[in-house]
């Protein structure tokens, strides 16, 4: 008979190995598995010990395909390893397409199952991923903080009275958490960069157009950008080799990249030239103190890298009226493809009586008028390789930032931390959250690296420069368990 000792200290010794085996990365888990050191179904049954055991708290999943994922983990352990991610859990947020799974984009109006996985996901399972399941998300993502009518509170996995941000805020949870080594993610206005900055992960927004957002033309028309949130640069550089590409079905598509993303990462990038600026793109928002301490470490570990950093002072361009007129049309496409209208959250609807107000055709001049603030953006980087900038002005904030709310409510209390995000989503330039370490509250910090158009590779590179003088991924929060 085994006394409850032994059977405590063996569940204690699971939780080990489950927490070592997870916090490992994707590329790591997947070069276990080629080696014969684990298997598929050994790594999807610590996730979902992972989940049981902490997911209650945290709120990161919206569904967890248990049956589907050991089904599909087993398939991989019978076959040849072929892709990057063979045998890897990963879980999405719950605006991408799952097969036999309903889109609910964060809220209770949509009830009927798709029929096909979207391209993100299908390039995901050609390379040997297993969908573990879909990550909460806040209605249709319009907000920087994961809550909803439908789903609840999303927490954030180092303070769980805080935030993890959003929209992408269940993807983030599930990755600080050691729940899955990435989750996919979107970002329309800063939805990977602000839960990576709140949850202490790299999250690189890509070019617009590098990945697909197929069966869809677009994601929020020119803002929405897929893409994952990992613990490492070298594991997001492996997604987006495996991600990277379009469909003739998408309305935007980036230039192809000269070389493979991990590949890349081979190569220091040289002496750059790095421009830095605590401003905001928005007037009248400030940065917490410890965020631009956060800019001036990272200046001082680049000067020490070897690269040329400068203060600038960026004449950002006013992407307010862009932005809301794709942001409205872009809830309002979305809102317009759901089963059950009237289940849509009050403060939505609210948003839609807003968005109905704006054309097509204000929709389209917000795009061009994107555009053109990406030819002004462009001049910042004729002098400067790179620009550095926090990514959130705030701290996270305390769980319930939306309990209550209506839509200006909502709109003022996510317009402070979407200020130096917002910005390149209507420019489509690559930015990316990497984390600076932790703040005195115990919660992450991170900085901002925004590239040139079509120039995630630098980005990353310096990015990896940031990470080996600093090793974030070893940190780890402690997630209660339920």
């Amino acid at each position: 008979m085994v006394s409850m000792d032994e059977d405590g200290a063996r569940r204690l010794a699971q939780d080990r190995d489950d927490a070592e085996l997870m916090f490992q990365g994707v590329a790591r888990q997947a070069e276990l598995v080629r080696a014969g050191k684990t298997t598929s179904r050994a790594l999807v049954e610590a996730a979902l010990r992972r989940i049981a055991r902490t997911d209650p708290v945290l709120g990161a999943f919206r569904v967890v395909l248990a049956e589907q994922a050991l089904a599909e983990a087993d398939a991989r352990d019978a076959a040849e390893p072929t892709g990057p991610l063979h045998g890897v859990p990963i879980a999405v947020k719950d605006e991408l397409d799952v097969a036999g799974q309903v889109t609910t984009f964060g809220g209770a109006a949509n009830r009927t199952p798709v029929a096909a996985d979207c391209e993100a996901v299908r390039r995901l399972r050609a390379a040997g991923a297993v969908v573990i399941g879909k990550t909460t998300m806040p209605e249709f993502g319009q907000w920087p903080f994961t809550e909803s009518a439908a789903h609840g509170h999303t927490r954030n996995p180092w303070d769980t009275t805080r935030t993890p941000g959003g929209s992408s805020g269940g993807s983030a949870a599930a990755v600080a958490a050691g729940l899955v080594g990435a989750a996919l993610g979107g970002d329309g206005g800063g939805s990977i960069r602000i839960p990576a900055a709140c949850c202490g992960l790299f999250g690189l927004k890509p070019q617009r157009g590098r990945v697909s957002t197929a069966p869809n033309p677009h994601l929020w028309y020119a803002l929405g950008t897929v893409g994952p949130l990992t613990r490492s640069v070298g594991d997001a550089a492996l997604l987006y080799d495996v991600l990277a590409g379009t469909t003739p079905t998408d309305r935007w598509s980036a230039r192809p990249a000269a070389t493979g993303w991990v590949e890349a990462l081979e190569t220091p990038p040289g002496r750059l030239r790095i421009g830095y600026s605590a401003k905001s793109a928005v007037p009248g928002v400030r940065p917490h103190p410890e965020h631009v301490g956060a800019v001036l470490e990272s200046v001082r570990a680049l000067r020490e890298l070897g690269h040329d950093v400068r203060e600038v002072d960026p004449r950002y361009p006013d992407a307010t009226a862009p932005f809301a007129a794709q942001f409205c049309g872009g809830v309002r496409a979305e809102a317009d493809a759901v089963d059950r209208p009237d289940l849509l959250e009050r403060r939505t609807r609210r948003t839609l009586a807003l968005a109905r107000l704006v054309p097509e055709s204000a929709v389209e001049r917000g795009i061009r008028a994107g555009e053109r603030l990406a030819e002004r953006a462009d001049r910042m980087f004729t002098t400067m390789d790179l620009l550095l900038t926090p990514v959130v002005p705030e701290r996270p904030r305390p769980v319930g930032a939306l309990d209550g709310a209506g839509l200006l409510t909502a709109l003022a209390r996510s317009r402070p931390m979407v200020a130096y995000t917002a910005l390149w989503n209507v420019t489509g330039h690559p930015a990316a959250s990497v984390p600076a370490g932790l703040a005195e509250d115990g919660l992450p910090l991170a900085v901002q690296l925004v590239g040139r158009r079509d120039d995630e590779v630098t980005v990353l590179r310096v990015a990896a420069q940031l990470e080996e003088v600093r090793p974030w991924a070893q940190r780890r929060p402690r997630p209660p368990s339920a």
